[in-house]
């Protein structure tokens, strides 16, 4: 008769090794305002989905774009000057 065991030990052992590290932390928050801008996009284009866009939702989506692209300028400028000042 073969027995079942549990793998949880073996799973749980390195546990400390899946937390991220401070450099991958400070990576997401460098890329964070850009995160937010792309859900605000997201948001925007998924209110549109089932319905004929308004001149409103044309404005949220235009604006949130705008969002996007400022936030990924920025974070390629600060990725060029090394890191947040």
């Amino acid at each position: 008769m073969n027995h079942i065991v549990t793998v949880q030990d073996a799973v749980t052992a390195f546990a400390d090794f899946i937390e991220p590290t401070d450099a991958e932390l400070d990576a997401i928050e460098l890329e964070m305002p850009a995160i937010l801008a792309d859900v605000d996009l997201l948001d925007a284009q998924i209110i549109t989905l089932d319905r004929t866009p308004t001149e409103l939702d044309v404005r949220r989506i235009r604006r949130a774009r705008r969002r996007l692209l400022a936030a990924l300028a920025n974070q390629a400028t600060d990725v060029h000057r090394g890191g947040a000042a």
